[in-house]
């Protein structure tokens, strides 16, 4: 498929190594925005969280999007210049190491390579953008954090074990938990990946919540309809 069409946008992502898929819209959907007026997203590939975010936050907000891959990132800005917010979203493409945009943000938002050990695919762009290679967990936290506003947030979706290893990794660099929800496929099925957001302090409640993605069958979750119901045609 080399388009897929949400409600107020189309992602044509044919050139990206990374399809649209379950984790972006979910970071997309789950990330709090409210009063977030200069956002950043990391690796953003065909630019979905980007737009996402684009339609989720105030007309005077402005999204820069990141991405390393050449060919992803002229589709992302093609997607943009299609989007009903042209405006609101630029797309830079860079290594993330290497962005320097002179200014900070509200909320960073990423959805990271995220495998350490295993065994890698032979395509370099999935290597890319799937393995801590081009961009490890501390080198993401440390320059996230010279990158945030003093109440700013970093957003993060990632698989169980590397999620709970990037809690730990984060407070090191004094940024610390303060959202954390967990994504099961299926009630009794382990949990697949974490949602979670970082801030500076400390927090002594953190938000904590469960996303199923089926409620029995093939019927999707009240929960993640909710969450996913300003995006999906067939919501």
């Amino acid at each position: 498929m080399s388009a897929f069409r949400f409600k107020q946008f189309t992602i044509h992502h044919d050139k990206a190594t990374m399809k649209v898929g379950t984790d972006g819209v979910l970071l997309g959907a789950w990330v709090n925005v409210q009063d977030k007026l200069k956002l950043l997203d990391i690796g953003t590939g065909s630019g979905v969280i980007a737009l996402m975010l684009a339609q989720r936050t105030s007309a005077n907000a402005h999204i820069d999007a990141v991405e390393i891959e050449k060919l992803a990132a002229d589709q992302a800005v093609e997607n943009v210049k299609q989007s009903p917010w042209p405006e609101k979203v630029e797309v830079h493409h860079a290594p993330f190491q290497n962005f320097t945009p002179g200014k900070t943000y509200d909320c960073i938002v990423s959805n990271p390579p995220y495998f350490n050990n295993s065994q890698k695919p032979p395509d370099d762009k999935r290597i890319q953008t799937r393995h801590t290679t081009t961009l490890r967990f501390d080198e993401l936290i440390i320059t996230a954090k010279q990158l945030l506003t003093p109440a700013g947030t970093l957003n993060v979706i990632l698989p169980h074990t590397e999620g709970l290893a990037f809690i730990q990794l984060a407070a090191s660099h004094q940024l610390f938990c303060s959202r954390k929800w967990s994504f099961r496929t299926r009630e009794g099925k382990p949990i697949e990946r974490w949602l979670l957001e970082f801030t500076r302090f400390p927090q002594a409640v953190i938000d904590q919540g469960e996303i199923l993605l089926y409620s029995s069958g093939e019927q999707w979750s009240d929960t993640y309809t909710e969450i996913t119901r300003d995006f999906y045609l067939k919501l």
